[in-house]
């Protein structure tokens, strides 16, 4: 097989279509990967709505930072031990491998490029991945569900475990129960959470949220809101708040609702201005403000562990699946959440 498919996007103009291309071929530390499933993300159809642009600068793109199959063929010069047929998923970030960071193996990598954003990603049927993006799968961990961990997993599971610095027995509130935030909800009860409080204005996606593990959903336009987060947390409040949705509002009344020494974290992207509406209520709480971004290597195989064992469900999280031909049907979809998806998943 000399062309396949892939769901390219040319920068410049936002033209996205799913096309024939040449089939890359590995080189050094490289394998050239089987797709098997690759998942859409939010961040994709802000790539072909232009409200999101590749940090490195490109004319044509194949999209896809969540992708999961088999090693298909090897490059040369590579440093593991690795066979045709190996199930993997991929990391959707990949370090420069220059910088002083990469030459001492020390994190963080100073200039990370996103898979699918910076560089080709695996809407389609075959994929480059360097040999340290690799992150093996088990047998019994479907493709689809190892696909989408690599950031809807592995972004709200680093934001709770690392940066929220979540503990048992806190109460976490997650704003927005969407693709990203709805695992946040998982991963906060998965730590211990409790109670753990979804707010979204969506009633759907407050139905969603207590099927996920919230105690609690409430809509953010309540009159009673604050009443309610009192109650819920014995008059505590929060010990920490987690803006997955990135708008301002969410913010401000995140912010509100925190514990003396509290912390809100910002997962959610949003380049508006970040104001809190009372900041000396903010400083004599002793409150912080805490952004976050991504996840790392060790995340993704923390969570393929967890999911592997039977300790995290994804199953649910699959809304969908549609052929990759199809690719801009599932853009539209996410898009306009038609069907109210959690994740859709395109198949080679």
């Amino acid at each position: 097989m000399n062309t396949m498919l892939a769901g390219r996007l040319h920068v410049p103009s936002g033209r996205f279509r799913v096309e024939e291309v040449p089939v890359p071929v590995p080189g050094p530390g490289e394998v050239l990967v089987e797709v098997k499933a690759a998942g859409v993300c939010l961040s994709d159809v802000h790539l072909v709505d232009g409200t999101l642009k590749p940090f490195v600068p490109t004319e044509e793109l194949t999209l896809g930072h969540e992708v999961a199959g088999v090693v298909h063929s090897l490059g040369p010069d590579l440093r593991g031990d690795w066979t045709p047929g190996t199930r993997v998923a991929l990391q959707a970030g990949q370090s420069c491998g220059e910088c002083a960071n990469c030459r001492r193996r020390r994190a963080p990598c100073l200039a990370v490029r996103t898979r699918g954003v910076d560089y080709d990603g695996g809407w389609a049927q075959f994929a480059i991945a360097r040999e340290d993006t690799l992150a093996p799968i088990p047998d019994q961990l479907p493709f689809d569900q190892a696909a989408i961990i690599p950031d809807a997993v592995s972004t709200p599971y680093a934001a709770i475990v690392a940066t929220g610095e979540v503990r048992p027995a806190q109460a976490v509130g997650i704003w927005g129960a969407g693709g990203l935030g709805a695992h946040g909800i998982q991963l906060a009860r998965l730590a211990g959470a409790a109670p753990v409080i979804a707010v979204d204005p969506l009633a759907s996606a407050r139905e969603r949220a207590l099927t996920f593990g919230a105690d609690l959903a409430l809509d953010p336009a309540d009159p009673d809101f604050t009443a309610a987060v009192r109650r819920a947390t014995d008059g505590h409040g929060l010990d920490v708040a987690f803006d997955f949705a990135g708008v301002p509002a969410v913010r401000e009344q995140a912010a509100t609702a925190l514990c003396r020494g509290g912390a809100m974290v910002l997962v959610g992207l949003a380049p508006q201005p970040l104001t809190i509406a009372d900041g000396t209520r903010f400083s004599w709480n002793k409150n912080q403000v805490r952004g976050h971004y991504g996840s790392g290597p060790e995340h993704v195989e923390q969570l393929i562990r967890l999911a592997a064992t039977g300790r995290l469900d994804l199953s649910p999280s699959i809304t969908d699946h549609l052929p990759l031909a199809e690719a801009e049907e599932a853009v539209h979809r996410l898009e306009n959440k038609t069907g109210d998806p959690v994740r859709l998943v395109l198949v080679p």
